[in-house]
């Protein structure tokens, strides 16, 4: 048999790169972190007790998105920011903490760099949110 009867070579050889690579952009992976992060703040104040006096929550900011944590007399936040070459997360006083690229890789995946390393989604999240999420609370 050769390759050209094979399925999984077939199925390589119809790989649609451009769609794919095109999906691999800053801000389909910014909309993705989004939509995650609004699902981490929901388990996280989910987990709160009862009479908690901490609350976190999210709100659209210059063209990016904030996660606050409120409580009595303590607001922090961490921002996340479309750029124009990299996703950009601040902390409270508008440092950066890191910024995510991407690249598309030889098997045709998207994936998110931070500091040179590959980092999955959930660990953008953790890095940008732990400490704002977990602070003694």
């Amino acid at each position: 048999m050769n390759d050209i009867d094979n399925p999984a070579e077939k199925a390589k050889a119809k790989f649609d790169w451009v769609t794919q690579r095109y999906s691999c952009s800053l801000p389909a992976a910014f909309k993705e972190l989004r939509t995650e992060v609004e699902e981490d703040i929901k388990t996280r104040n989910g987990l709160r007790p009862n009479n908690a006096p901490y609350e976190f929550s999210l709100a659209d900011h210059d063209g990016g998105f904030k996660v606050f944590l409120k409580a009595k007399e303590l607001q922090l936040s961490v921002t996340f920011e479309l750029g124009e070459h990299a996703i950009l997360v601040r902390d409270d006083k508008g440092m950066e903490m890191f910024a995510v690229t991407l690249s598309f890789n030889e098997r045709g995946e998207c994936q998110l760099n931070v500091n040179g390393e590959v980092r999955d989604y959930w660990q953008v999240r953790r890095m940008a949110l732990e400490e704002l999420m977990f602070r003694g609370y």
